[in-house]
């Protein structure tokens, strides 16, 4: 496909970063944009270059967690587009978390556990869970998504749909969390998008393990008790917080320097993950 066409399509839906454009009834076009968001709203600032850091990656991903499960990308096309199958999206998040942080910790100091898995007391921001754990989360239009118990998301997808989910959803976190430690870098969680294909097939779809679905933390900064500097979009979060951004009135622009450490973030999270050896 050529890469100058992808504009001829049809566009069936405009996400915050991503473009869906319909192909035929059996395949779509996934267009990452540089547009970046933050606290649900897009700011008016892109990122250059970010769109094809989120393709190379997921790409990367892909052709490595194969053998757990089959994934949407049939080829690239261009350097920030996916010509993919078309998936009937599972109405949830499959979220994979391994340290508590982001809403995760938010449930822990409510209830003393996380999506109903009961953590033992005295956990403190950013420790290492005793295992990984899943907890699937709605899927929000507008809005935050909404963490949900697992007994919830199987009233969503039925018990042995979300069964298999959860299964797929560690496995694949185990592995990138493996091949994320070698790069010097701690996968504190991630979130992943399954689909069910024309066959009945559980298939991976969106992307996989960029920084824009995954909180990536540097190894040799990671202190329990604090919150780590991140590869991903929370230098930009920190910027506004410190700025005084109310959350609710459109986000100022981005100066020069935001936008620069936010590109240099996902490009060192992209080379150190792509070019260890392993």
């Amino acid at each position: 496909m050529d890469a100058g066409a992808v504009s001829d399509y049809p566009l069936l839906l405009e996400g915050k970063v991503r473009q869906v454009r319909e192909v035929d009834d059996a395949r779509l076009l996934i267009v990452a944009t540089d547009r970046i968001s933050a606290y649900d709203w897009i700011m008016p600032t892109p990122i250059p270059g970010k769109g094809a850091i989120l393709t190379a990656l997921s790409a990367f991903w892909f052709a490595r967690t194969r053998d757990i499960v089959p994934n949407h990308l049939i080829e690239l096309v261009g350097d920030r587009a996916m010509l993919v199958t078309r998936l009937r999206m599972l109405p949830v998040e499959c979220v994979a978390r391994g340290y508590l942080a982001g809403s995760g910790w938010a449930d822990y100091q409510a209830t003393g556990a996380v999506c109903g898995h009961p953590l033992p007391p005295g956990l403190r921001l950013g420790d290492r869970l005793p295992e990984p754990i899943f907890t699937p989360a709605t899927k929000a239009t507008e809005g935050h998504d909404e963490n949900i118990s697992r007994a919830r998301a199987a009233e969503l997808t039925g018990e042995g749909l979300l069964a298999e989910a959860e299964r797929i959803t560690l496995e694949l976190y185990r592995r990138a969390s493996e091949r994320c430690a070698a790069a010097g870098i701690i996968l504190a969680d991630t979130k992943f998008e399954l689909g069910v294909d024309a066959g009945g097939r559980l298939v991976l779809g969106d992307e996989a393990l960029t920084p824009d679905s995954s909180r990536f933390w540097p190894a040799d900064r990671w202190e329990p008790g604090t919150s780590p500097p991140s590869f991903d979009k929370q230098y930009l979060r920190d910027w506004l917080d410190r700025i005084g951004w109310d959350h609710a009135s459109p986000p100022p622009e981005l100066p020069a320097e935001v936008v620069e450490g936010t590109r240099a973030r996902y490009i060192e999270a992209h080379q150190r993950i792509t070019e260890v050896v392993g």
